[in-house]
C-alpha cells in the first residue's frame, strides 16, 4: 500500500510539472481589506491543494480524537455498568438467601458508584419496608420517584407504603397516577377496588369494576368479574337502603334482579324497599314471583314471615302445597311446611308432614328438635325425650343456621355476602348440619 501511495504521489508531481512547463503565467490575488499579490498560476494551484490537504488533515485529526475520547468514555462507562450489574446481581442473590444485611451493603456500594440507580433505590426501600422502617422506605421510594415520575414500579411501591400506613387517600392518589399512565393496568384497578370496598364507596366501585371487566383477558376471568359487578351493584343498593335513599336502592335492586333473576339478596332487598314504601302487596308479589321462577327456601322463609305478620297464613299454605305438588319428595320443603304448621299450632298436620320425610339415614337435628317440641305439646313425653335426645347438638331451638354453599361457612344471621369466601348469593339453610363453623 505504501509503494502505491508513493507511485501515485510521484505521478501527481509529474502532472504538476507538466502543467508548470505549459503554464508560465502569473495570477494576481487580491486579499480583502489588504493589498494584491502576484503569484504564479502553478504555485497558486499547489498552495490551494496544500491548504485543502491541511484542512482535511485537521478534520481527520479532530474526528479521530473525538472517536478516541468517545471510545474511552464508553469503555469507562461500560466497565462501571458491568461492575454495578455484578454488585446488583450479588445483592439480589443475597436477598434470595434472606441475607438482607449483606444485600443492603451491596446496594449501598452501588449507590456510591451510581447515586441515581433507580432499581437499587427501590430494593433498599423494599428492605426498609420489610423491616417496618416506613420513614426510610419512603425516603428511598421518593428519591426513585424524583428520578422518574413515570416509573410504574416506583408508583406501586409508594402506593403499597401508603396502604401499610393507612393513608388511603394518598394510596388512591398514586393509583390514579398509574392509571393516567396506563388506564388498563389491572393490578392498579384491583388495588383501587380493594380500597374502595374497604371504605364502602360502592358507587365508585361499580365504575372501577366495569373497567376491570373491560380489561380482563380470558373469558373465565370476565365471567368472574361479571359476578363481582353484580355483587357490587347489590352492595350499592344495600347501602342506599341503609341510608334511607329508597329510590336509588330500588333502582339498584331491580337492575341486579334483571341481570340475574337467581340473585336472592336483590329480591329480598327490593321487597324491603317496597315494604318501607308501604307497598306490602307488591312486596309479596315480588317474593312470590321470584320463588315461582327460581325456588329458594330463603325467599320462601321471608315470604312466610311477611304473610304471617300480615295475617294471611292461608295464602302461605297454598304456596307451600303448590310447591309440594310439583316436588313431592322435597324433604327441605316438607320440613319448612312442618315448621309452618308448628308456628300455626297445627300440631297433627305438622307431625304428619315431618314423619313423611324420608331422611335416608341422614341426621337432621333441627327436625328432631321440632318433632320433640310437637310431642311435648301432645304430652307424649317419652317420644319427645327420644327426639330431643337426637338433637342434643342443637344450640338454638327451631332456628336453622345459614350455610355458604361455596365454602361451607355457617352463620346464625343471613347476609347477602359470605363473610368467609366473600362471594354473594351463596347462603342457604343448613338443614342437615353439614356446614362448618
Amino acid at each position: 500500500m505504501g509503494k502505491l501511495s508513493v507511485s501515485i504521489f510521484i505521478i501527481f508531481l509529474g502532472i504538476i510539472a507538466l502543467f508548470a512547463i505549459s503554464n508560465q503565467g502569473v495570477t494576481t490575488v487580491r486579499i480583502p481589506f489588504s493589498k494584491a499579490y502576484e503569484i504564479s498560476t502553478i504555485a497558486l494551484i499547489l498552495l490551494a491543494g496544500a491548504s485543502g490537504a491541511l484542512a482535511m488533515l485537521i478534520t481527520f485529526v479532530i474526528r479521530d480524537t473525538k472517536r478516541f475520547i468517545d471510545n474511552w468514555q464508553y469503555q469507562k462507562k461500560h466497565k462501571k455498568e458491568v461492575k454495578i450489574q455484578e454488585l446488583y446481581s450479588k445483592a439480589l442473590n443475597s436477598l434470595l438467601a434472606q441475607n438482607e444485611s449483606e444485600a443492603k451493603e451491596l446496594f449501598e456500594d452501588i449507590l456510591k458508584e451510581e447515586p441515581e440507580h433507580i432499581d437499587t433505590l427501590l430494593r433498599l426501600g423494599d428492605i426498609a419496608f420489610s423491616e417496618e422502617d416506613f420513614q426510610k422506605a419512603g425516603e428511598y421510594y421518593q428519591k426513585a420517584r424524583d428520578l422518574n415520575h413515570q416509573n410504574l414500579e416506583t408508583l406501586f411501591a409508594m402506593e403499597r407504603l401508603m396502604e401499610k400506613t393507612d393513608r388511603w387517600a394518598n394510596a388512591l392518589h398514586y393509583l390514579e397516577e398509574i392509571l393516567e399512565i396506563d388506564d388498563g393496568n389491572l393490578s392498579a384497578l384491583y388495588r383501587k377496588r380493594d380500597i374502595l370496598e374497604r371504605q364502602g364507596r360502592w358507587d365508585e366501585l361499580v365504575y372501577v369494576q366495569k373497567q376491570i371487566l373491560k380489561n380482563e383477558h380470558t373469558e373465565k376471568d370476565k365471567n368472574l368479574q361479571r359476578q363481582n359487578l353484580i355483587g357490587y351493584k347489590y352492595e350499592y343498593g344495600r347501602q342506599s337502603l341503609e341510608n334511607g335513599d329508597l329510590e336509588k336502592a330500588k333502582k339498584a335492586f331491580r337492575t341486579v334482579s334483571r341481570i340475574d333473576k337467581n340473585f336472592v339478596p336483590a329480591i329480598l332487598g327490593l321487597a324491603e324497599v317496597l315494604l318501607r314504601e308501604g307497598e306490602s302487596e307488591e312486596a309479596i308479589n315480588v317474593l312470590e314471583k321470584s320463588y315461582e321462577q327460581t325456588p329458594s327456601m330463603i325467599t320462601l322463609a321471608r315470604l312466610e314471615d311477611l304473610l304471617i305478620n300480615l295475617g294471611e297464613p292461608a295464602r302461605l299454605l297454598r304456596i307451600y302445597k303448590n310447591s309440594l305438588s310439583k316436588n313431592p319428595q322435597d324433604n327441605e320443603l316438607k320440613f319448612f311446611l312442618g315448621k309452618l304448621y308448628y308456628r300455626l299450632e297445627m300440631i297433627d298436620d305438622a307431625l304428619e308432614t315431618l314423619m313423611s320425610i324420608d331422611t335416608g339415614g341422614a341426621h337432621y337435628p333441627e327436625m328432631h328438635m321440632l318433632m320433640g317440641n310437637l310431642y311435648m305439646k301432645r304430652n307424649q313425653l317419652e317420644k319427645a325425650f327420644n327426639e330431643l335426645k337426637k338433637a342434643l347438638d342443637i344450640k338454638t331451638a327451631l332456628r336453622l343456621p345459614y350455610s355458604c354453599k361455596e365454602c361451607g361457612y355457617k352463620s346464625p344471621e343471613w347476609s347477602g355476602r359470605c363473610a368467609c369466601c366473600r362471594n354473594w348469593n351463596t347462603f342457604q339453610f343448613n338443614l342437615d348440619g353439614t356446614c362448618r363453623h
